[in-house]
């Protein structure tokens, strides 16, 4: 029972949908009985508030369920997420008619609201099955659903049991199930290669660096590359984060995740591009042959890079794999990242920060995101704080000295490495919930995955 979503039961309890502003004329239609059980109840008709009515007998005879308005920016998505924990175990019926969109973000909240990560301990309690609404997409909600879990699964999984070679086999299993190729080139081998800065990153861990490169689709489909920052583990090398800012840096690979689900979902559903999936792997860790600030460091373009901080790594290890991306022309390009706490401070956890030259991109990503309930914010790549990455030993500095517009000086670092030309969108994501809410748990979380899934679909030949 994937999700928990059924074909059909006979004893289905049905689901009744109310919105607010419509609670007082769905009331005068109830049985009275009914009505005045409601209003003892208590029973308002927020958004994903439910009330549980009983028949004669006392048996369960159908929920009252609190909905947003059809112009709600969550577009329904959240309403039903909460639902699976908690109403009683048993199956379900939404007893509305609902439009396919309608019916598509019911049945995905619904979906992920069943997520748990139970690889180190067992989930308790029994959760509550839907019947799938009759107008889903189902092939949709499961590719979203599957994507998304695999991605959580990722994220939440601790760094000892989740590093380079783990994450470039997560990789090599995907590609196996949908007839993608892999390589990965690892260890010195990136030396051989050219890939200077990811090697120079990775080389302190005792787990080898690696880049994975996947390939999938027709050549002569549109090209679309992903670029995913795959840090296993930050410890801030030796410019060593706090044990309070490096308790959580096994979610450091956040942006790889999100662009491996992105890649499920586009093989899955078989859109018709040539897709590459690029994912520079590392650990940023502590020994005597790790990078040092003002270290200066070859790169695949050739510009020599200054290390302002080597907890700044993200930025090197991708500026490698865009470098190689760009070198393919892609029509589009696309790079994911928990880059910097600057962008977080900006915008807060929840929405990710969109970066990119083209205005009619960013408003192509931006109705996607409205329609997917999967919100995103631009910032500017703004020329005139390119200055703050000058140095005079190299050609660039990694981050400058400056403590203003850190996700801005990122994102301009991150474009020395990519054509003027290219259709390119840097993403800097926190790819966690702090906090739990109806369908996303506390923990690992792909944000702008149904968005950006969303942009691809519609650029597909």
């Amino acid at each position: 029972m994937p999700f928990q979503l059924i074909d059909a039961a006979s004893d289905a309890v049905p689901l009744l949908p109310v919105p607010q502003d419509g609670l007082a004329a769905w009331l005068a239609e109830r049985p009275a009985q009914q009505r005045a059980w409601l209003e003892r109840a208590g029973f308002k008709a927020e958004p994903g508030s439910t009330a549980l009515m009983p028949d004669a007998t006392g048996a369960l005879a159908g929920v009252a369920l609190g909905v947003e308005p059809p112009d709600h920016p969550d577009r329904g998505l959240w309403t039903y997420a909460g639902l699976p924990e908690a109403l009683p175990p048993g199956s379900y019926r939404i007893a509305a008619p609902l439009d396919r969109t309608a019916a598509t973000h019911a049945a995905l909240g619904w979906a992920l609201g069943t997520y748990g990560f139970t690889r180190y301990k067992a989930r308790k309690g029994e959760l509550a099955s839907l019947v799938w609404p009759e107008e889903a997409d189902r092939g949709h909600v499961e590719r979203c659903a599957e994507a998304t879990s695999l991605a959580r699964d990722l994220i939440n999984t601790p760094a000892a049991d989740l590093g380079p070679a783990e994450l470039a086999a997560a990789a090599r299993a995907l590609a196996e199930r949908h007839g993608a190729t892999l390589s990965v080139t690892e260890g010195d081998a990136l030396l051989a290669a050219n890939y200077p800065a990811i090697h120079a990153v990775g080389r302190a861990s005792a787990k080898p660096p690696c880049l994975i490169d996947l390939r999938w689709g027709a050549e002569s489909d549109p090209k679309v590359t992903l670029v995913g920052k795959g840090v296993c583990f930050d410890s801030g090398g030796l410019d060593i984060k706090p044990s309070t800012g490096m308790k959580l840096m096994k979610k450091d690979m956040g942006g790889a995740a999100t662009l491996i689900a992105l890649a499920a979902m586009v093989m899955a559903a078989g859109l018709k591009v040539r897709l590459r999936l690029l994912v520079p792997a590392v650990e940023n860790m502590i020994a005597g042959n790790a990078m040092r600030p003002l270290d200066i460091l070859s790169t695949r373009k050739g510009l020599t890079v200054e290390v302002g901080n080597t907890d700044a790594e993200g930025r090197l290890i991708l500026c490698d794999a865009l470098t190689e991306a760009d070198t393919e022309k892609p029509a589009l390009l696309i790079d994911c990242a928990t880059l910097t706490g600057a962008a977080r401070v900006a915008l807060g956890p929840e929405l990710p920060v969109v970066f990119t030259r083209q205005d009619a991109l960013y408003d192509e990503l931006a109705r996607h995101a409205a329609s997917a309930a999967d919100p995103v914010w631009r910032l500017p790549l703004w020329p005139g704080y390119r200055r703050l990455l000058d140095t005079k030993p190299a050609d660039l500095s990694s981050t400058g000295d400056s403590p203003h517009a850190g996700a801005i000086t990122a994102a301009l670092f991150l474009a020395e490495f990519v054509s003027s030309d290219t259709n390119w969108l840097h993403l800097d994501m926190m790819a966690w919930n702090p906090r739990a809410r109806p369908g996303r748990p506390e923990g690992g979380e792909p944000q702008a995955l149904r968005a950006l899934y969303g942009l691809v679909a519609a650029r597909a030949g």
